[in-house]
């Protein structure tokens, strides 16, 4: 095969290839090979399934025509199962946003290209999907129940299974038999990519190109998107998925009308089903084929989880499917492949317990409760009673208490326990609140010590809230 991609490289360009150097491949059969001679060079592909084949090159030729940055096509041999496309370098979008990032934070050009990438797909999905010729579409011609299906049973099989996730085989089948319900009522007349991910993505001179449509298909305009925001280890920060989101739906506004309401009720879905997909690609490769990289992904696909069953439940009753994701998301275990640090999240809150207890509403649950009503309350004198936990009058008569003092060690002993455990597992959320009479004083002074005591100590993002102060303000 090698030898047929020479003799194309030498008939197109009248040279020979000086050298051939083999490049990583994609996780299909296909080889990915880098000619070059004196004058040219050329991506050479080696593809054993002359339909995948088929898809990539009519769809290159298209995308090409409607004026979309994709490779160029040289050369093919049907015959043989090569073709030769252009070099658009080394870099994806993965990599270069590995390289440009503090901590979480990717770099304002590393956003910049990501807002050009969302805005870019609206015009294979819309305006180019169009014209094409979805004849070309392999293995089937549309994201539909059995594609759907497939994906959810590769994640049953591949990753529930080698994972040693328990579920109840017909309770788990009818609950995908929902979900996919659910999904199918999105309209499903655009093209969809399929694979949007940064690793097929390439900046060539600060700009994106697109590589890797060749499993493309009729479908929803939801799961490239989601596809791209859920991209496991490029890990964006969740605030920058929400914006890029937005990026992308004003940019398909553009270009014909979108029920912005409809797309965003079932946009959770197509992200769990890719989240799902990837799950079991993670499990074919990693637990099973052995190929340890892959199981690197796992923590952050777990993660994306966690946020989504925090933030984005599905609207639909599938009890089943959301046992699986909370053992899923519960399991040290999972979180702990590879050297993925997912950072935790300290959430600090007071509160009143006139309006009772507080509820987790955005972690898994974990964490404590600390009753301040047994310290010395300021709210029983006049002149402290228009003050707060965190004005200085009040802080300073609570400091020179030692009953304080001594709460707040003990409290803070505690919580350091669990901070140092749930960094040790990857665990991602953990919420300690603290209660008074009134939500004013005494539990917000302790909330505010601890929170400054763990931005002193620890590695976390530390998140407070008052809540009776919250409800003083909204009366």
């Amino acid at each position: 095969m090698e030898q047929a991609l020479r003799e194309l490289f030498q008939k197109t360009f009248g040279e020979p290839a000086a050298t051939v150097a083999s490049l990583k491949g994609d996780g299909s059969g296909r080889k990915v090979l880098r000619l070059c001679g004196a004058s040219r060079q050329a991506i050479g592909i080696i593809g054993p399934d002359p339909k995948e084949n088929a898809a990539f090159l009519g769809f290159s030729r298209h995308f090409r025509r409607c004026g979309l940055p994709v490779p160029e096509i040289y050369a093919e041999d049907p015959r043989s199962g090569v073709y030769l496309e252009e070099d658009l370098g080394d870099t994806t979008l993965f990599q270069f946003l590995s390289k440009n990032r503090s901590g979480q934070k990717p770099s304002a050009e590393t956003v910049a290209i990501y807002e050009k990438a969302v805005a870019r797909l609206p015009q294979f999905q819309i305006v180019a999907g169009r014209t094409l010729d979805y004849g070309l579409c392999h293995p089937r011609p549309s994201f539909d129940r059995q594609s759907m299906m497939w994906d959810l049973n590769y994640f049953k099989y591949y990753f529930l299974r080698l994972a040693g996730i328990p579920f109840s085989e017909q309770e788990l089948e009818d609950d995908f038999s929902k979900l996919v319900d659910f999904l199918l009522e999105a309209p499903r007349d655009s093209f969809l990519y399929r694979d949007f991910q940064s690793r097929n993505i390439m900046i060539r001179d600060g700009e994106p190109w697109f590589i890797d449509y060749q499993g493309g298909r009729r479908g929803a305009l939801q799961y490239d998107i989601a596809s791209l925001l859920v991209d496991a280890k490029a890990d964006l920060p969740f605030a920058l998925r929400r914006r890029l989101l937005e990026r992308y739906l004003d940019a398909a506004q553009e270009l014909a009308p979108l029920d912005r309401e409809g797309f965003l009720k079932r946009y959770p879905g197509f992200a769990y089903v890719r989240i799902m997909q990837a799950m079991g690609a993670y499990g074919l490769r990693g637990f099973y084929e052995r190929k340890a990289h892959f199981l690197q992904s796992i923590p952050y696909a777990i993660r994306n989880l966690e946020h989504l069953q925090r933030a984005s439940p599905l609207p639909i009753s599938v009890p089943a499917l959301d046992g699986v994701f909370r053992r899923l998301v519960a399991s040290s275990a999972l979180r702990q492949f590879g050297e993925a640090s997912l950072g935790l999240t300290v959430r600090v809150q007071s509160f009143s317990f006139r309006e009772g207890l507080p509820v987790d509403d955005k972690g898994h649950g974990g964490g404590f409760v600390f009753d301040c009503r047994a310290l010395p309350n300021p709210g029983r004198y006049p002149r402290y009673a228009k003050s707060t936990g965190r004005d200085p009058d009040t802080v300073e008569f609570l400091e020179k208490e030692e009953s304080v003092q001594r709460f707040l060690r003990h409290a803070c002993d505690i919580v350091d326990q669990s901070v140092e455990n749930y960094q040790s597992r990857n665990f991602t959320s953990l919420t300690v609140s603290f209660g008074c009479t009134g939500g004013q004083h005494r539990s917000v002074f302790c909330a505010e010590r601890l929170a400054a005591h763990l931005k002193q100590r620890y590695q976390v993002n530390v998140e407070v809230r008052h809540r009776g102060l919250e409800a003083a303000l909204a009366r």
